[in-house]
């Protein structure tokens, strides 16, 4: 008996050892995590302190490299190669040379009417300024001419490396330009974002030259006048400074004006102030532009601007810097996600919320800044909410840092009791009275209601422009469409009506259109997002559309999956629409719905983003700054505890989180890109599969990938059967890198992108992106390399990044979220659609008439083990794989 206890009693201390030594490995384990995480942030720290020097050194490093290189060549070679090298050597040199002449006449061109557009200029300058540009001319003729040695011709083989001429050419006749056929699609793709109907005038076709935002083109076709032309036409330079006395005169007659001194007086007595002023009275545009002349740079410190979106930073940036008379990126500039137009002159900077958190990474305590502007706080965005409790903690140890809160609502008091009563600055409005009407019943396409709304008021109502709210860029271009269509019908009818649409992911030229007068006797629709709302101003708005609804990111904590919805508005963004009305006259606001709903439905104020979307990558940013205790973070609001301790747990199973809360080295490199925690994953986890090339191509693809597809109407077959050209039988992420590759082969060719129905901006700004992320891969220390032989390698990555996104076939056909049981449908143009395979990972779920999964590749069970071994159990991954399946359903099989 005492033998047996002997042995229960050794093996009891036998298991109490290896418990211990098992703990002592896993806190071993985290210290040297955390103190690798925290030499990884030192390393961060000392690269940006000596950015510049290092961007030398590494060149300096690569030069040397190169030149070690060519050392260790063998003599017969040298003999051989170094005359063909300075050959290739001096023929590149003297066409980059020939390329940055010509770059640097245009720019000098340019600023020369720029500077000197007031002036009257001598006939010596005027004489100089020609010759420029007769110089420029000849320079890009010559360019397009040697374009048309490389359009549509044959290149026998055994010529070509004699540098030999192609005996065929075809070249169009029509134009003689090489891409004719693009430039025709690009000319439909700008003219479908700016329309002229009506009755055509001489004075509608001189705006029609106008709106397209081209002066100096318009100057460039005019045929060559005599000195005697140019001196009686010298008076009409005065237009421009009609121009600028305009601006002046906007500036003074903004509600704001009356008020600068006392806004520079409050902002020099007071550390935090609470300003309050409806949509249009000058805040954002000019509340910097004082505090800029009353000396709040002049220590070399800049003035900062945050905006919840990116079109409202671009173009409110591009306003102030047309103010102020500079150029925008220099003295006034932007930033945004995955695009920065600032320079070490910017002293003025509009940037979306999100990006000062990106900063805080980099600059805790915001040195740089004398002065920070928290812009449309009343908007209530998950980043501008965390703003408010960042900057509120670093206004208490910085006391010379100015804080501004801008608010178009009457949220000031709130704002007030926050900031421990910052004191609220009251700007006065100027608002004309504004008539609501509402329909008599409901309306059950409010997007063709809209249609019919712009066509009776541009049929029976005085001159003034229209503005339409919509939910999105689909429902835009739709509108858009329809409205085309039932006034080209009616013809001469209608006086001229100027189609003009603004959203995210509209080319910023084409957004500046809407803020461009009116001309006389046409009438310009503006279809919007919410952007309208309260972000942007537009000029001689009269009538306002609006159908009640808008795009809302919803997060379901019980299911864990994220949703854009379309919900009806507040109360709140009722009123602020109907204000849009009566800025310049008195107004009317149409709203397409009934009086009983906008009393008893809709809600008095819109929920914060930050108590209805996924927090992670804000949890994951505050664990970067420092900050742990989340619970008791200052928000404004608090967020659903439940959704805090998902995204806690989310940031725990990628990895970014150890068992104690803290932050570990994985987590620190993520928090390094601007994106959410999941491809940020992905993109680190290519590191461990050696294929981060393709990772960051697919990661920049999936940023864009809304916009990449075209399909007219009219080539509607020709366009699905391009798109299924690219299909790769792993999946859509796989097409997506078949899409990028095959263009950059094409060496980003606009013709290619036109034969193959993908629109080319869309690719443009994948291409940014992904040097962007290059950078960013690199900043973290992670080696690009390629791995194109080995798909499954490239899948396991996007696995080890998206394992929550996972759906298996169900016995029925249908497909099953694993971990909610959720029916998910595949999304009809992805190349999986029919292949029905066992197991999906999907990048997205949007909700329409069904739960669609966006951009699917097909997995393998076993790789969930190997990614996520700590939230997939073998039994659950089993359940399926032993079922019968119905036949033709399951087949698809990747081998690797």
């Amino acid at each position: 008996m005492s033998k047996q206890s002997e042995r229960k009693r050794r093996k009891r201390y036998e298991s109490s050892s290896s418990n211990s030594s098992s703990a002592d490995s896993a806190e071993e384990a985290r210290l040297r995590d955390i103190k690798e995480r925290d030499e990884f942030a030192e390393r961060l720290k000392k690269r940006d302190e000596a950015k510049t020097r290092n961007i030398v050194q590494a060149s300096d490093k690569r030069a040397y490299a190169e030149a070690v290189k060519r050392l260790k060549l063998e003599s017969e070679d040298k003999d051989k190669m170094i005359p063909k090298l300075r050959v290739e050597s001096r023929r590149k040199y003297l066409e980059k040379r020939k390329d940055d002449k010509v770059m640097e006449l245009e720019a000098d061109i340019i600023d020369d009417e720029y500077l000197f557009e007031e002036e009257i200029l001598t006939s010596r300058e005027r004489k100089n300024r020609d010759y420029k540009k007769t110089l420029l001319k000849l320079a890009q003729e010559h360019e397009k001419a040697r374009e048309l040695e490389h359009v549509q011709r044959y290149h026998m083989p055994q010529d070509l490396g004699k540098g030999a001429k192609a005996d065929y050419v075809e070249v169009d006749e029509l134009e003689k330009v090489p891409h004719s056929e693009q430039k025709k699609w690009e000319q439909e793709q700008m003219a479908s974002a700016q329309f002229h109907f009506g009755a055509k005038t001489s004075k509608s076709d001189e705006y029609e030259l106008l709106l397209e935002d081209q002066i100096e083109f318009i100057q460039a076709l005019q045929l060559p006048q005599d000195e005697r032309d140019k001196e009686q036409k010298a008076p009409e330079l005065t237009e421009v400074q009609k121009k600028k006395l305009d601006i002046e005169e906007t500036k003074k007659s903004l509600p704001i004006f009356p008020f600068k001194e006392d806004i520079i007086a409050a902002v020099r007595e007071h550390q935090i102030l609470i300003i309050e002023g409806e949509t249009g009275s000058g805040k954002t545009t000019q509340i910097p532009q004082y505090l800029h002349e009353a000396g709040f740079t002049n220590d070399g410190k800049k003035i900062g601007c945050t905006q919840p979106r990116r079109v409202a930073a671009m173009s409110v940036a591009a306003r102030v810097a047309q103010e102020m008379g500079v150029k925008l990126g220099n003295e006034v500039g932007y930033s945004i996600r995955f695009e920065d137009c600032t320079s070490e002159r910017t002293i003025i900077k509009y940037m979306t919320d999100g990006t000062l958190h990106r900063e805080f990474l980099s600059e805790p305590d915001l040195q740089t800044y004398s002065v920070m502007m928290i812009d449309e706080a009343h908007e209530r965005t998950l980043h501008t909410d965390i703003l408010f409790g960042l900057v509120k903690d670093i206004a208490r140890f910085r006391p010379d840092l100015k804080l501004l809160i801008s608010s178009a609502t009457l949220d000031a008091q709130k704002f007030s009791e926050f900031f421990d009563e910052a004191p609220i600055y009251r700007i006065p409005g100027r608002r004309f009275p504004v008539d609501i009407y509402y329909t008599r019943a409901p309306e059950a396409d409010y997007v063709d209601a809209c249609v019919v709304s712009v066509l009776q008021i541009h049929a029976t109502q005085p001159l003034g422009d229209i503005l339409v709210f919509l939910t999105g860029q689909d429902e835009i271009e739709t509108c858009q469409e329809l409205l085309q269509d039932r006034v080209r019908r009616l013809g001469s009818k209608l006086k001229e009506l100027l189609i003009l649409p603004v959203y995210a992911n509209l080319p910023s030229d084409m957004q500046a259109k809407i803020f461009m007068p009116t001309p006389p006797g046409a009438r310009k629709v503006v279809l919007a997002t919410n952007i309208a709302e309260t972000s942007l101003t537009i000029d001689n708005i009269i009538y306002v559309i609006d159908p009640g609804f808008a795009k809302q990111n919803h997060f379901n904590s019980r299911t864990g999956m994220e949703s854009l919805m379309v919900v009806p508005i507040s109360k709140a963004s009722a009123n602020q629409r109907a204000g849009r009305a009566g800025r310049v006259a008195p107004g009317k606001c149409f709203r397409l719905y009934t009086a009983w709903s906008y009393k008893h439905e809709l809600e008095d104020n819109t929920i914060p983003e930050i108590q209805r979307i996924n927090l992670g990558n804000a949890v994951l940013m505050l664990k970067a700054l420092g900050i742990n205790d989340l619970v008791h973070f200052d928000f404004l609001d608090p967020p659903p505890h439940e959704t805090l301790v998902l995204a806690l747990e989310q940031l725990y199973a990628l990895g970014a989180l150890n068992h104690h809360g803290e932050l570990t080295k994985l987590g620190r490199r993520m928090a390094e890109f601007p994106v959410d925690p999941m491809m940020a994953k992905m993109l680190l986890a290519s590191e461990k599969y050696k294929c981060s090339e393709e990772i960051v191509t697919i990661g920049a693809m999936l940023s864009v990938n809304s916009a990449i597809f075209y399909r007219p109407k009219d080539k509607i077959i020709h366009a699905d059967t391009a798109r299924k050209n690219f299909n790769h039988i792993g999946g859509d992420h796989l097409s997506l890198l078949n899409v990028y590759n095959q263009w950059r082969d094409s060496d980003h060719s606009t013709q290619w992108c036109y034969e193959n129905f993908i629109q080319y901006r869309s690719m443009k700004r994948a291409r940014d992106v992904r040097e962007q992320l290059v950078g960013l891969m690199q900043r973290v220390e992670i080696d690009m390399v390629t791995n194109v032989s080995e798909t499954a390698d490239i899948r396991k990555a996007i696995t080890a990044g998206y394992f929550y996104h996972i759906a298996r076939l169900s016995k029925g056909g249908s497909y099953k979220t694993v971990k909610h049981n959720q029916s998910v449908t595949i999304h009809p143009n992805s190349a999986l659609f029919e292949e029905l395979p066992r197991w999906l990972l999907y990048h997205e779920l949007v909700f329409t008439t069904k739960e669609f999964m966006r951009q699917v590749i097909e997995i393998e069970s076993k790789w969930l083990l190997e990614v996520a071994p700590h939230y997939y159990k073998p039994k659950e991954l089993e359940d399926s794989t032993n079922k019968k399946m119905p036949k033709t359903i399951g087949r698809s099989q990747m081998t690797e």
